[in-house]
């Protein structure tokens, strides 16, 4: 058997081999240790500044800090609307242990209701174990109690609390004041356009209505940050920086509290407006609309229930009446009219028209009827004013003309926005031949503007409206835009109103006067519309009844207040102002469907807030 034939192993190639192995092994080690080099010179060095802005994102949270709300006084510095503290009962989910104990021993302990327990527990679902979820909103004293007591019972539960929107005066200044609800997705839209969408990141309120939307900006203030250290949870481990908020501006309105309180309360039970005014500046003493509702509702948040009974109601509480109602002006507009015809030279101070009672036409077979079915004989301007003749006035539009109607009309500020400082305006309708063919394809005809010397047609005016021009009246043709703000900061703080940019009304001063005193004997001459709602007041008033027809009555009709229904009874209008020498009051009052007219219902309201301003509060300080 052959034997195998034994290899003889070559050591020095073996050795060679193996050192080129090493070389090829430790470049390689070199060249990864090279890439690894390179890349963390790329991380540290040359990226250093994109990497540490990341690590610091990651580290550093920027938390928003929401201002406080300004408070809103009225004139002499009582508290319209405030920023209350409330109490919450608020759990951290990662220091309980187990949910059901505790839960129902708090049940039991604060009266808690299965729904709120029930939409607490879908409320954990998602949320970071750390983070603190809310239980209970809004607590009571007795409950904030009872739980202080007990809390040790309960790791994990805290009482917080925070700041909240009350308006303490509710019903009575929910028309003025408006209200805060929260931040929705068209407020969101709206604040991106305006580029303010940042100034509410913490904020979880906004103005919707009332002096609250109208200077939402001033009251808001602008929002604070801090700067907190986080760890890789979220949690926060300390504050590196704080920069607080800087809180809202405080308002001072020129509402007179007591005031408004004692329109609001003459209101009860009807539906309309009172409006009270300072003629010297234009300052709303009382904006009062009924009837209307409790704006705290809205700040609690509304249940749909709740809302869609405002909503739906033949009412209309949400309303604004005093700046949104529209109503025919009726008689009220008469000493304006007035006014135009002496300074267009169609009447004289002596002027006289026969009243039989009714106003016709020639050829025409129809008649405008006085209010006073046997008429008023042979009446001038100062007792058609008094006594409110209609026949006198149908006479002066007819002679005028819509086109000077109109004209003159609107110097006084009527169909036009009156300037008030909140959102919530109506225009009304000031009718003219444009108007008519623009609204109904129609020519204007002479029918059309008899009516319009009694202040109906087409003819629509906001009590507010009323009020402005009634100003102006009394101001001889001194106009002053209708403010509810008053100051900012303090009584003293200063506005950035626009100016009041609306020409005087020229006209002689005689023709002034005569229509002024016209209006003066409205109220102190027996015979006037209004002097029994003014019978024996300490002072001298001025003013203008009216009384608004709702729906048309045939000629061969007469109307009856007992027989119509409700929503068909005529309006009830007054005007006027106080002192007659030196006004410091004007008072506009609008009722509807109401039994009476403007001299027996709406001027007895006018003189009880005369009384109120003028006797009761200047006795009073």
């Amino acid at each position: 058997m052959a034997r195998k034939k034994v290899q003889i192993r070559d050591h020095g190639f073996e050795a060679s081999l193996f050192w080129r192995r090493a070389l090829f092994c430790l470049l390689v080690v070199v060249a990864c240790f090279g890439a690894l080099i390179a890349n963390l010179y790329h991380l540290q060095v040359k990226e250093f500044q994109n990497y540490q802005v990341r690590s610091n994102d990651n580290r550093i949270k920027v938390v928003p800090v929401a201002p406080n709300r300004g408070i809103i006084y009225d004139r002499h510095g009582v508290v319209l609307a405030e920023n209350r503290p409330i109490y919450s009962l608020e759990v951290v989910p990662e220091q309980v242990k187990s949910w059901d104990q505790p839960l129902a021993d708090l049940q039991n302990l604060l009266g808690i209701d299965d729904d709120t327990i029930s939409d607490f527990r879908e409320s954990l679902k998602g949320v970071r174990r750390f983070n603190r979820v809310p239980l209970l909103e809004e607590l009571s004293e007795e409950q904030v109690a009872l739980f202080s007591v007990n809390q040790y019972r309960f790791p994990g539960f805290s009482v917080e609390a925070r700041l909240k929107r009350f308006y303490p005066y509710a019903e009575a200044l929910t028309h003025v004041l408006g209200y805060v609800a929260r931040i929705n997705d068209k407020d969101l839209q709206n604040l991106a356009e305006k580029d303010q969408l940042s100034n509410y990141a913490a904020t979880h309120e906004i103005g919707k209505l009332g002096i609250e939307r109208y200077y939402e900006s001033t009251l808001h203030g602008q929002v604070g940050y801090m700067e907190v250290e986080v760890n890789n949870r979220g949690r926060v481990i300390r504050t590196l920086r704080f920069e607080p908020p800087v809180p809202g501006k405080d308002l001072y309105l020129n509402l007179d509290l007591d005031l408004q309180i004692k329109a609001q309360e003459l209101l009860a039970g009807q539906r309309g407006s009172i409006v009270a005014m300072d003629p010297n500046d234009g300052g709303i003493l009382a904006l009062a609309s009924a009837p209307t509702y409790d704006p705290n509702l809205f700040v609690r948040g509304i249940s749909s229930k709740n809302y869609n009974a405002l909503l739906h109601s033949p009412d209309r509480p949400l309303i604004n009446r005093s700046t949104q109602g529209r109503y025919p002006p009726a008689s009220t507009v008469k000493p304006f009219l007035a006014l135009v015809g002496l300074e267009e030279g169609k009447i004289t101070p002596a002027t006289k028209v026969w009243d039989p009672g009714f106003f016709e036409l020639p050829n025409v077979n129809h008649k405008w009827r006085d209010w006073k079915r046997w008429g008023h004989g042979w009446v001038d301007l100062k007792r058609a004013i008094a006594e409110s003749c209609d026949t006198y006035f149908y006479q002066l539009a007819l002679d005028l003309g819509i086109d000077k109607i109109h004209d003159w009309m609107t110097l006084f500020g009527f169909g036009q926005y009156s300037g008030i400082d909140i959102h919530e305006e109506t225009s009304g309708v000031m009718p003219s031949r444009t108007w008519k063919e623009r609204r109904f394809r129609q020519p204007w005809y002479i029918g059309d503007t008899i009516p319009i010397g009694i202040g109906q047609s087409y003819w629509t005016v906001t009590p507010v409206q009323l009020a402005t021009a009634t100003s102006i009246l009394a101001n001889a043709g001194i106009y002053h835009a209708p403010r509810l703000l008053k100051a900012t900061g303090s009584t003293t703080g200063t506005l950035n109103l626009p100016p009041d940019d609306k020409p005087r009304v020229q006209a002689s001063a005689l023709h002034w006067r005569e229509v002024e005193n016209a209006m003066l004997r409205t109220v102190q001459h027996v015979t006037g519309s209004a002097h029994k709602a003014f019978k024996d007041a300490p002072y001298s008033a001025a003013g203008k009844t009216g009384t608004a027809q709702v729906v048309n009555i045939a000629q061969d009709e007469r109307y009856d207040a007992q027989k119509v229904s409700e929503r068909h009874r005529d309006n009830a209008m007054y005007v006027g102002y106080a002192p007659f020498e030196a006004p410091k009051i004007v008072v506009t009052v609008a009722l509807e469907n109401i039994i009476g007219g403007g001299g027996s219902v709406a001027a007895p309201l006018a003189r009880q807030v005369m009384d109120h301003y003028l006797i009761e509060e200047a006795g009073g300080e």
